[in-house]
């Protein structure tokens, strides 16, 4: 059975000011999320399945998913801030959806088989990708058994500033105990450090692995999450800006030992664009990957 990918693009509209603004990144235009479904390929994957704002599925269907006909089946889910468990309630003055969690559970009807979770605008590398689709066909028919790609938090830093990771905390066996989320990670003095909630600088290893939002998970992850999301909707429905994270649902099933979570290593660097003085250093990187051949000039031709 072949893995599917759940890309998250709800937020794409917002973030780039409208889909026909999608950054044109490679030699021949194309995106970061276009060399993530380029890598989920040649890795493996079966299906793709974007989760997108229902308002530009039109565009998102012409500028988008037309370019991978013929390469991966494809599908399209909406997220909405409505799209909540029966019986539970919100404020109706809040607009934004529920945040990455929320995203996931939109794929809950279109996913049967184990599946990877990505951010669309994240570029991770194509190692990343056949470590991911390794374990996910390992643990087909399976349940409670999830992974998260660890990145090096060295290959993660941004030069133009400072950056928030979830730090992972592992047993011996590499399995996650929980993620911590770190702010203002930066290379300093030789070091890498962040600081901690007290404003004290703390030095972490170079290759002390971090989420970068790379999941992988067997679909009973979709129950879970509909019982933690019902949990989080009667504490926190009534704000206006509370989100509902994949790290929190995870966090949760680990505690009480349901799951456990492989973090597997991988030598990638992930980039992305942090801030927009990154733009320019994404396209050298990805221009030097065209040259030494990782990929061709035009992706999909």
């Amino acid at each position: 059975m072949k893995p599917t990918l759940f890309v998250l693009a709800a937020g794409m509209g917002s973030r780039y000011g409208g889909l026909k603004q999608l950054d044109g990144l490679g030699p021949g235009g194309e995106t970061i999320m276009d060399y993530s479904i380029y890598d989920a390929i040649r890795a493996g994957f079966g299906k793709v399945v974007f989760v997108i704002r229902a308002s530009f599925e039109k565009d998102f269907r012409e500028i988008v998913v037309n370019k991978y006909k013929g390469l991966i089946d494809v599908d399209i889910v909406f997220q909405d801030v409505n799209k909540i468990p029966e019986g539970c309630n919100y404020n109706p003055e809040r607009e934004k959806p529920w945040g990455t969690n929320h995203a996931v559970l939109m794929g809950r009807d279109a996913i049967r088989e184990p599946f990877a979770v990505i951010n669309a605008d994240d570029f991770y590398g194509q190692e990343s990708f056949v470590v991911l689709a390794e374990f996910l066909q390992s643990v087909a028919g399976e349940k409670n058994k999830y992974c998260m790609v660890g990145y090096r938090v060295g290959n993660t830093l941004s030069e133009s500033g400072a950056v928030s990771r979830g730090v992972c905390v592992v047993d011996h066996d590499h399995y996650l105990k929980n993620v911590v989320e770190r702010t203002h990670i930066e290379e300093k003095g030789g070091s890498i450090i962040y600081l901690d909630e007290k404003g004290d600088e703390v030095s972490i290893g170079f290759d002390t692995p971090v989420s970068m939002n790379m999941w992988g998970f067997t679909p009973d992850y979709f129950d879970y999450s509909l019982k933690s999301f019902e949990n989080f909707l009667s504490k926190h429905g009534q704000e206006l800006k509370s989100e509902f994270y994949i790290p929190l649902t995870v966090n949760e099933l680990i505690t009480l030992g349901k799951v456990s979570c492989k973090v597997l290593d991988t030598p990638s660097k992930w980039f992305g664009v942090t801030y927009a003085e990154d733009r320019p250093q994404v396209v050298l990187k990805i221009n030097e990957l065209v040259r030494r051949k990782v990929y061709p000039e035009k992706l999909f031709k």
